[in-house]
């Protein structure tokens, strides 16, 4: 058997459960990542989402774990793979240690108990496990006379503390191996984090492709735009919702409106007393509540405030100015859910003007759910999606039906649609199809395999063609496997 060789247990038919495993030799493997399915997404072996938590694959060889990132298709059967018997450490980056305890708490009581003195065992076994690894820092995770295996982490820039993973082997009489396991890609110009970049070299890439068939969105000019439709969407004198994942979406989007609202607040105070500050269609920034909805994702967001060194120059210049980017005056959470309810009844009775941002991302659980119930049926409110919806989620059935006055299925119930849908760009995660493209073609040595994943059929095939042509240009020979 040659190896080494690289089986997916996840990530192959669409962008949620991502697992694959590098078996290095016939007694030495590491998994990179263990996520949750979602949506109407399968395994390989073909079972749904919703029951396919079980980790069906053998694990004797599997000597450690690498979380590339802390988001719940990455991460979330984490669990499961600990009750099914891997001993091995956690391998990820700094920011992702103090993160990951945080997900996969949230993981267990969603998924095996809500029993406190359970939750404190497992958390306790999580933090033993997690060993954080500095970025640009080789790790030794085996060192034999027949094979040795070097791991590093490098930025990302998907979310905070996201990883590309460079894994080095070598073998009795051969030269190093250098194979690189993608993660999630982050895009240029995103708020807190620097952008990727490339590494020097890669003998086999395992890239996503989750936007390899489309070109995001300006960007730069987001926040214009983010501006504008919220101000369009508030001219209905409602409440405008915004579902967000809590980790990585949500802290951008605070971080987008604290900008908002400081630069309406200067034009206010330049103009005083003609204007007020309010906008064309009356929106008076400086005073208008941004409602955080989570409990969840307000962990999040003290645990980033705390993470500052790994911010980009921008964002520390702000804080720098004594500007507070993700704990302005005008935020509001909620945490405890008697409040919540609460909060659900005054804004669906009142339909004062407010932004709401709760999760889940794509509206399949999570206190969303409890809004959109309350407010689909009334015209005044608005849903803004500012991020991707997988196919047989219910934010995608939104996006789809919405502008229509169709209809959407919330916990077994059927709601007509008469509020507002629209969907902003330039607010992905991800890198698009030319950020995957410079990705690869701006190493020094580029890889001889790539194997695409994290990513529907479409684009995974748009990249692919895309890549091949680019090798053809440079006379560069190429393996391109999309595996299923």
């Amino acid at each position: 058997m040659q190896f080494p060789l690289i089986d997916h247990h996840g990530a192959t038919q669409g962008v949620t459960g991502s697992c694959h495993q590098l078996r290095m030799d016939a007694s030495h493997s590491l998994l990179i990542d263990c996520g949750l399915f979602q949506g109407a997404e399968t395994s390989p072996e073909g079972r749904s989402a919703a029951g396919n938590l079980a980790i069906d694959f053998p694990l004797d060889t599997v000597k450690a774990l690498v979380a590339t990132h802390v988001h719940i298709d990455h991460v979330g059967r984490i669990p499961h793979l600990l009750a099914a018997g891997f001993k091995g450490p956690i391998l990820c980056s700094e920011p992702s240690a103090r993160l990951l305890p945080l997900v996969l708490e949230d993981a267990f009581k969603l998924s095996v108990s809500r029993d406190q003195a359970k939750v404190e065992r497992y958390l306790q076994l999580i933090e033993q496990r997690i060993i954080a690894l500095p970025y640009k820092t080789w790790f030794t995770l085996v060192d034999t006379a027949e094979l040795r295996c070097r791991v590093r982490l490098q930025r990302a820039g998907h979310i905070l503390g996201s990883a590309y993973v460079e894994i080095d082997l070598t073998y009795p009489g051969q030269g190093s191996t250098r194979i690189l396991f993608s993660g999630d890609l982050g895009a240029p110009h995103a708020p807190l984090l620097p952008a990727p970049k490339p590494p020097y070299r890669a003998d086999i890439l395992i890239l996503e492709s989750t936007y390899g068939d489309r070109l995001h969105e300006d960007r730069r000019t987001r926040r214009q735009r983010l501006q504008a439709v919220i101000e369009q969407a508030l001219a209905d004198r409602g409440t405008v919702l915004i579902p967000a994942f809590s980790i990585g979406r949500t802290q951008e989007l605070l971080y987008e409106l604290e900008d908002i609202i400081f630069r309406r607040a200067r034009q206010r105070a330049a103009t005083a007393p003609r204007s007020r500050g309010q906008g064309e269609l009356g929106v008076d920034w400086p005073e208008l509540p941004i409602i955080l909805d989570s409990p969840l994702a307000s962990r999040f967001t003290t645990v980033y405030r705390q993470l500052q060194s790994f911010w980009d120059q921008e964002a520390l210049q702000r804080v720098k100015c004594g500007r507070r980017p993700l704990g302005f005056e005008q935020l509001v959470t909620v945490d405890e859910h008697a409040d919540h309810l609460q909060m659900v009844r005054h804004l669906a009775d009142t339909a004062r003007p407010a932004i709401v941002i709760a999760g889940s991302g794509m509206c399949s659980s999570g206190r969303i759910v409890n809004y959109l119930k309350a407010m689909l049926g009334d015209k005044r409110h608005n849903v803004l999606f500012v991020g991707y919806q997988a196919k047989g989620t219910p934010g995608h059935a939104l996006q789809t039906h919405g502008p229509k006055g169709g209809y959407v299925d919330l916990d077994g119930e059927r709601h007509t649609i008469r509020a507002g849908i629209a969907t902003i760009g330039g607010y992905s995660a991800h890198a698009d199809r030319h950020g995957l493209l410079n990705f690869v073609t701006r190493m020094r040595e580029w890889p001889g395999e790539i194997r695409l994943v994290h990513g529907e059929a479409s684009a995974k095939r748009a990249l692919a063609e895309l890549l091949r042509s680019r090798y053809e240009q440079r006379n560069r020979p190429v393996t391109i496997v999309t595996p299923d």
